[in-house]
């Protein structure tokens, strides 16, 4: 067996050999040094060096560029679902056969009272067995309001497959000869057929001098005349009107009235304004003028100062003797002295009203 030739040491003595440099522990520390010493194992101090900056990594896209591409991908998302839901429903409400008005039943009709059902269905017939949205609520106001009892009409969708009509209708304050048969007429000159059966339950003077050639322009304008004529009239309420049975309404300048007398019918000339003032002569006076003369055909109330008797009739007989303009001018058969309608005067003291 080989000999070694390393020596060998006490363990005391290697730690000696491999820190040579180590202190002698022989004297004794200063508590300076010892302090310097407790510095330098506690580390480095927070106070005396910065600390050391972690590097950050930064995106492609800044962070507020970011956000708001998020909030425009979001809003994207819910118009494209709410696109998505009103494609479906319109396509569900266009196609589905429970929008449908399959018959005139699925129409409710209010506010008919002349106006016929049948006439409702003639101007809405087009309509029935069509989708209840493909409805056009304005066209149908429009034909409903061409009846000419219909002054305005509403229309309502009701789903899933009704509709409602409100028909407001027009009032009739006249009757007017049209062609040999008798019709109504509103305030405004609208011309409406009678409805069967209705006759009896008005009672209206007859307007002449309209046709309904005329544009409803003028007969609107004499209807004004005719509203204006009613209103005095009855002003007072003594409605004076209801003895009116005819009003003619040819000549604006001279506005002539029929009234039913137990002892005949007389034709008054009111002119063109003052009706009330000069109709009320006509009733204080006509029995005074009945005693006068043997007949009271007509009288005309137009001049101040004087009531021109029977124009009318002597008209009538100049024109079957043959007088005209140019040759002789046919003679009233009386004028009277005018006698002016006054109210009472109020006694003093009375408190006006």
């Amino acid at each position: 067996m080989a000999r070694r030739n390393t020596s060998t040491l006490p363990e005391e003595d290697f730690e000696a050999v491999e820190s040579p440099r180590a202190p002698s522990r022989s004297y004794e520390e200063s508590p300076l040094d010892s302090r310097m010493l407790d510095l330098d194992e506690e580390g480095e101090s927070p106070f005396l060096r910065g600390q050391k900056r972690v590097p950050v990594r930064r995106g492609v896209l800044p962070r507020k560029a970011a956000d708001r591409i998020k909030l425009l991908l979001v809003l994207l998302l819910i118009l494209g679902a709410l696109g998505l839901v009103s494609v479906t429903l319109y396509r569900y409400a266009t196609q589905s056969w429970r929008f449908r008005m399959d018959s005139s039943d699925n129409i409710e009709i209010q506010g008919m009272r002349n106006v016929t059902r049948s006439q409702v269905m003639d101007a809405l017939g087009a309509d029935i067995d069509r989708n209840i949205f493909f409805v056009s609520l304005n066209d149908q106001k429009k034909q409903l309001e061409s009846i000419p009892w219909v002054e305005s009409a509403s229309v309502m969708r009701l789903l899933p497959n009704r509709l409602r009509i409100q028909l407001l209708e027009r009032v009739p304050v006249a009757f007017v000869n049209i062609n040999g048969r008798i019709a109504f007429l509103d305030a405004h000159g609208v011309i409406m057929e009678t409805p069967p059966g209705t006759l009896a339950g008005f009672s209206f003077p007859v307007v002449v001098g309209m046709s309904d050639n005329e544009p409803l322009s003028t007969r609107a304008a004499r209807m004004k005349i005719y509203n204006q004529l009613v209103r005095e009239l009855d002003s007072t309420g003594a409605h004076y009107s209801q003895q009116l049975s005819e009003v003619d309404l040819s000549d604006p300048d001279d506005v002539k009235v029929i009234v039913d007398d137990p002892k005949g019918a007389v034709l008054i000339h009111l002119g063109a304004s003052h009706f009330l003032e000069r109709f009320r002569i006509f009733v204080a006076h006509i029995q005074e003028w009945r005693t006068q003369f043997a007949r009271v055909d007509s009288v005309d109330l137009r001049y101040d100062g004087q009531v021109i008797m029977n124009p009318d009739t002597a008209a009538a007989r100049a024109k079957h003797s043959g007088f005209t303009a140019e040759t002789a001018k046919p003679q009233p058969e009386a004028v009277v002295p005018a006698i002016k309608h006054s109210t009472p005067a109020r006694k003093k003291g009375n408190k006006k009203h």
